[in-house]
């Protein structure tokens, strides 16, 4: 394959950015940076940069039932793609539930719009409080991600601010829930787990599948924004996910089990659907020539293309995950969202340029995964991607996804057949 057989110059423009607004999937609330828990990995604590400064802080009622207008506005006024969107409304923290009354005001605003869409409702959380508000959360079908990395041992990285274990309390919480609600549980309380030196995929994988039913969803440690004085204690803490599947002595059960779960099943899917020709999404695809197809370079999303996230200081951004100076826009003082959608694309599209001498290189761009925002030097004149490959590269992970293939035949079925990339 020519790495310039493919042609990355897609732009973006200001009306795709409206597009993705009213077509929004998911709006994201910081409804506070106050946590009750001092986890030693946190993505807001010591280990890392490119957050505000915490200062437990609470999102005001006035800045959420703003943005909600806002959208609302734009909702009621373009026609979506779909008959019925869906649009997820998610509480995020710090500890969502110590900021309560946001969540129930902006929940009882949002139901009283007539905004012609469905709106679901969801909460990442460490599970402290969940005992003080499930019924309320039951009732309202909230979507819960419970953040737990196994047993005692494993969840000695969760700690109080007195340095106390968290397990008992929210391991109690949940059994609560189990027990108290059991349609509410199977249907809506998921587990989220994170690898590091105290625990591995497949001890916390066994730990939810025989404590609660349940599969947990296990991500690594964000290797982004990295502090230079804590580079080492960041990898003492660091687990590989592929690393910790491989030396499990059950480790094919495993893989199996995990499908998505594991990296190199997630790379095979990649590989089958950008390169094995044998994956049309429409019936339009059957007619368009993909090497004369224009895309925009690297794996970023399009603004808000995934979501909107809204930080409790009131600054608007296309994801969470992302560092909160590459905000977008604000709710300012008045309590009005300001987002120029011009200024949007204009900032989007200069990032884009300057990878433009590498996309155009690399060999893997059509199945890019690297966000813009983390590649280093991005806010330089001349940044560096880590994910670039060249030809060499790209024929090491082409051999990496066959021999996964070879090793696992049955997965090529499942993979085509059952497995949607978005």
């Amino acid at each position: 394959m020519d790495a310039n057989s493919f042609l990355n110059d897609g732009r973006i423009l200001p009306e795709d950015v409206l597009d993705a607004l009213v077509n929004l999937k998911q709006l994201v609330f910081e409804v506070t940076d106050a946590c009750n828990l001092k986890c030693k990995y946190c993505a807001y604590g010591e280990l890392y940069f490119g957050y505000d400064k915490r200062s437990e802080s609470f999102l005001s009622i006035d800045k959420g039932k703003a943005m909600i207008d806002y959208l609302c506005s734009i909702w009621n006024s373009h026609a979506p793609n779909a008959a019925r969107p869906v649009t997820y409304i998610s509480f995020y923290g710090g500890e969502p539930l110590m900021n309560m009354n946001f969540i129930e005001e902006i929940v009882a605003y949002v139901e009283e719009k007539n905004a012609k869409r469905e709106f679901i409702f969801a909460m990442t959380t460490n599970g402290i409080l969940l005992d003080r508000y499930i019924e309320y959360l039951a009732d309202h079908g909230f979507n819960l991600l419970i953040s737990l990395d196994g047993d005692s041992q494993a969840n000695a990285h969760r700690v109080t601010h007195a340095g106390e274990s968290s397990f008992e309390r929210v391991y109690a919480n949940v059994r609560r829930i189990q027990q108290i609600y059991p349609y509410y549980f199977r249907e809506h309380v998921n587990f989220n787990t994170v690898l590091h030196n105290l625990n591995s995929v497949s001890s916390s994988y066994k730990f939810f599948l025989d404590e609660f039913g349940k599969e947990t969803t296990i991500s690594e440690l964000n290797t982004s924004n990295i502090r230079e004085d804590k580079v080492e204690e960041f990898l003492f803490l660091y687990k590989n996910k592929s690393e910790s599947i491989a030396n499990a002595p059950e480790r094919e059960e495993l893989a199996s089990r995990l499908m998505m779960g594991n990296p190199k099943t997630y790379d095979l899917l990649i590989y089958l659907h950008q390169y094995s020709g044998n994956v049309y999404k429409n019936y339009s695809d059957l007619f368009i020539n993909r090497e004369q197809h224009h895309f925009c370079p690297t794996g970023t999303c399009i603004p808000f293309g995934k979501k909107m996230f809204v930080t409790v200081s009131g600054k608007v951004l296309q994801c969470e995950k992302i560092a909160q100076h590459y905000a977008l826009g604000h709710i300012d003082e008045n309590n009005k969202v300001v987002l120029n959608f011009d200024e949007i694309t204009t900032r989007f599209n200069a990032c884009l340029d300057k990878m433009q001498p590498q996309c155009s290189r690399c060999f893997r761009k059509q199945s890019c995964s690297q966000c813009l925002y983390y590649i280093h030097g991005i806010d330089g004149s001349h940044p560096k991607c880590q994910a670039f490959m060249g030809k060499a590269a790209f024929n090491g992970y082409v051999g990496e996804c066959l021999s996964h293939l070879y090793d696992h035949p049955e997965l090529y079925e499942k993979l085509l057949r059952d497995i949607i990339v978005d």
